[in-house]
């Protein structure tokens, strides 16, 4: 049997799709391939140099409307609040939300809102987009959120006595594999609630394997000390093209299911094509999924709305 492809998404006519951290790696090489069945892509980025010249790329694919650039800086809650009060104002319905973008690994800072910057961007600036956007996913018929995780969530430790490693050693990779693990129990917990509360909306999560994809730092904090790795990623992970395929699949199958989570499906999960994956006990703790998201909701001050 023939391996799944982005040649392989149904047509996308008349979905509305927003992926974030859109203007490079994995982000845009999903753009491309939703752009190219039809999808009105909506690329929330931070930085709107690189999103204009990504922007001009992923029109290239487009088979329907051009795609759009959204700006959106997730480790900032004052930006994410904007962005989704001009999305609310002009949709009337948002098909798919795909949680894509990150930092890895980076030294510590904090963010203008006290967070640290690895669990600010990667989970908590999400938390609160796809809170704020819930009356626009709610709207459309079958409405997706998809979260982008990583295998390093199966060394991840949430530490709730101190999310922000104010009282703790920071580390760089620990702070990313908690961060990472947020991302699982986020969903679960997402798709919990909105089935409680009897929606269509499905939540699924993804991972890309090890891909090159050059994953950059923060906004100020360079990422020279991530050079040998990426060297090696270059050499030994798979193009982003092809890491993006899981979280293009969990997007767009009619095969996903609630809380359903794809990798790839070689090598340890390293490479390949999507396949549905398993995960760490830690992130099936539905009391520590829970936990996290009443603290998320505590630190953002956003609450979601079912109703």
């Amino acid at each position: 049997m023939a391996k799944w492809t982005s040649v392989d998404i149904p047509d996308q006519t008349g979905q509305t799709i927003m992926i974030t951290g859109a203007n490079s790696g994995l982000g845009r090489r999903a753009s491309e391939a939703l752009a190219a069945k039809g999808a009105r892509v909506l690329m929330a980025c931070r930085d709107e140099r690189r999103a204009k010249a990504a922007l001009e790329e992923v029109k290239v694919h487009a088979t329907g409307p051009a795609p759009e650039i959204r700006t959106l800086d997730l480790a900032s809650l004052a930006s994410v609040r904007a962005c989704a009060a001009g999305l609310i104002d002009e949709l009337d319905h948002l098909d798919v939300v795909m949680n894509n973008a990150g930092v890895m690994a980076v030294p510590r800072a904090i963010t203008d809102d006290g967070f640290e910057l690895q669990l600010a961007t990667n989970h908590l600036g999400h938390f609160a987009l796809t809170g704020l956007l819930l009356p626009v996913l709610l709207a459309a018929p079958a409405p997706r959120v998809i979260s982008v995780s990583s295998n390093a969530h199966k060394f991840g430790k949430i530490h709730f006595d101190d999310l922000f490693f104010e009282h703790h050693r920071y580390g760089r990779w620990s702070a990313y594999s908690q961060s990472k693990l947020a991302n699982l129990l986020f969903s679960r917990e997402l798709q919990r609630q909105a089935s409680e509360h009897d929606t269509a909306l499905i939540a699924a999560a993804a991972h890309p394997g090890w891909a090159a994809t050059n994953l950059s730092a923060g906004p100020t904090l360079g990422a020279g000390f991530l050079k040998p790795l990426t060297r090696l990623e270059t050499f030994l992970g798979q193009p982003d093209h092809m890491g993006a395929l899981p979280q293009l699949y969990a997007a767009t199958m009619p095969t996903v299911v609630a809380d359903d989570y794809w990798g790839p499906d070689s090598l340890g999960e390293s490479r390949g094509h999507p396949t549905r994956v398993g995960r760490r006990a830690s992130a099936l703790d539905s009391v520590a999924a829970s936990r996290l998201w009443n603290r998320s909701e505590e630190l953002t001050g956003v609450a979601y709305r079912w109703s």
